[in-house]
């Protein structure tokens, strides 16, 4: 692995790692595993109290990418006034494509799931799963709003959960 090539990552910068959403790069080390010395992003995922170590030769192969930009912020609020897109597919099917989405961290596909799985007061119930799967592509696409924005996660649920009612309306 050659020193030469710079790191578009650095300490303190937050990040989107595609399994688990928005963490800061706490620091990068080296360290020898299976007797080869490679440097490491930390990644700290301060809600989930989790700690990551990622190679820094394969960060952007695997899918890790610095914040979406403000521009990819209001598309995703776009995408969340549109219409729900439910396709006429078994659910397991549906659900598998809907775990891909969050788990791809395009900002844009977590929206779409949001807006999908989005219910409203009069609206039939959500099963358990189409529950989860909710919550979880909401977490994701608020984590990522407040840190585009500047860390307030309140204040970026609020946010979209008025673009959600407003479509209701």
């Amino acid at each position: 692995m050659s020193k030469t090539k710079k790191s578009e990552f650095s300490p303190n910068e937050y990040v989107v790692y595609p399994a688990h959403g928005v963490g800061q790069i706490v620091s990068i080390e080296e360290q020898e595993i299976a007797g080869i010395s490679m440097e490491l992003f930390v990644i700290s995922f301060e809600k989930d109290k989790m700690t990551l170590r990622v190679p820094t030769n394969k960060a952007t192969e695997i899918g890790m990418r610095s914040l979406s930009t403000p521009d990819v912020v209001s598309q995703a609020m776009k995408t969340l006034r549109g219409k729900a897109k439910v396709k006429r597919a078994m659910w397991s099917r549906r659900a598998q494509e809907y775990e891909q989405k969050i788990n791809s961290g395009d900002l844009i596909a977590i929206a779409e799931v949001v807006r999908d799985l989005h219910r409203t007061d009069d609206q039939r119930e959500q099963s358990y799963s189409e529950r989860q799967l909710y919550e979880a592509a909401l977490e994701r696409l608020t984590r990522e709003v407040a840190a585009v924005a500047g860390g307030d996660e309140v204040a970026a649920a609020k946010k979209v959960d008025e673009v959600l009612v407003s479509r209701a309306a």
